[in-house]
């Protein structure tokens, strides 16, 4: 690669790191922990990610026909197979392009992902868990599918002739749809303005809430009780991701403890608002995210 087009290439990548900080901080400063290779990496396939996302959430897009919006998803869809065949055409496809070729990975779990995105096409609700498990897959397991190879398993788990390499595959879907999760019980005040309920009907029939009780942002008992039950629901899915986070390699463990610890936080978050999650935005502060480093990385030794 000559000089001016590794420039062109860095020039992407710091467009894609801007763009992680601006829009998932908590996420962007657990990819500041990982080696340069691996963060430019990540950010590349955060706003991969992310630009999957707007084509069906953004401003814009709310102006859209769900006829227009199928059809930008086809577009996607096309874009994102030329990428794998090395036909770029933008900043992004090369940055993309550059990331495969490093970390050589498959295409499945970017077509779920736009896959994903068409089932907010028509689905406004889901009527079990099972349902919403599977988007909850499609939108967000399936980054833990596109990041593992970039995270790369521990050499003490293969160097051994008789080694037989893990699977972590299981615990980085789990990841993503506990954040999956946790982003669902953080937005439920967002989502109802866009007329979508993701929180089962099911479990709002198991407690005792109504849909018309959250359109009007009603905090009940029965509201409390469906909450804490959804909290501990996205923290069962945390746990399952931990298990494979030993299997990581070293420089890779501290920024995914990192990140899981500060994103679990949130759900803390919500327990401190009283479950009000219809008139304030649960997160994780400032001196919480520094207080969490040191801790990721005792544990992320201990591992």
């Amino acid at each position: 690669m000559n000089t001016k087009n590794l420039g062109n290439l860095n020039n992407a990548y710091e467009i894609c790191r801007k763009e992680t900080a601006k829009w998932a901080k908590t996420f962007y400063l657990g990819t500041l922990l990982l080696p340069p290779i691996k963060r430019k990496a990540i950010w590349a396939i955060y706003v991969w990610c992310r630009r999957t996302d707007e084509l069906m959430d953004s401003a814009e897009a709310q102006q859209k026909s769900n006829e227009e919006l199928a059809e930008r998803l086809d577009q996607w869809e096309l874009k994102t197979r030329e990428i794998f065949k090395g036909n770029l055409k933008d900043d992004l496809d090369h940055v993309m392009a550059d990331t495969f070729q490093n970390f050589p990975q498959s295409i499945e779990p970017y077509l779920d992902m736009i896959e994903g995105q068409r089932m907010d096409l028509n689905k406004t609700r889901y009527a079990t868990f099972q349902e919403l498990e599977l988007y909850c897959y499609r939108v967000a397991g399936t980054v833990g599918l596109m990041t593992q190879k970039v995270m790369g398993i521990d050499p003490a788990y293969t160097n051994a002739p008789w080694s037989k390499s893990p699977d972590p595959s299981k615990a980085a879907v789990a990841l993503g749809i506990a954040n999956q999760l946790t982003n669902i019980l953080r937005d439920v005040g967002e989502d109802r303005a866009r007329g979508r309920i993701y929180l089962p009907q099911e479990d709002l029939k198991k407690f005792g809430y109504s849909e018309d009780d959250l359109m009007q942002g009603k905090i009940n008992t029965q509201w409390k009780q469906l909450m804490a039950f959804q909290l501990q629901r996205a923290r069962e899915w945390f746990e399952i991701s931990e298990e494979g986070v030993r299997w990581l390699s070293a420089d890779a463990r501290w920024p995914v403890w990192t990140s899981l610890r500060l994103y679990r936080g949130i759900l803390n978050s919500i327990e401190r608002l009283d479950y009000d999650v219809f008139n304030n935005r649960a997160y994780v502060n400032q001196f919480m995210k520094i207080i969490e480093l040191p801790i990721s990385y005792l544990i992320a030794q201990a591992k």
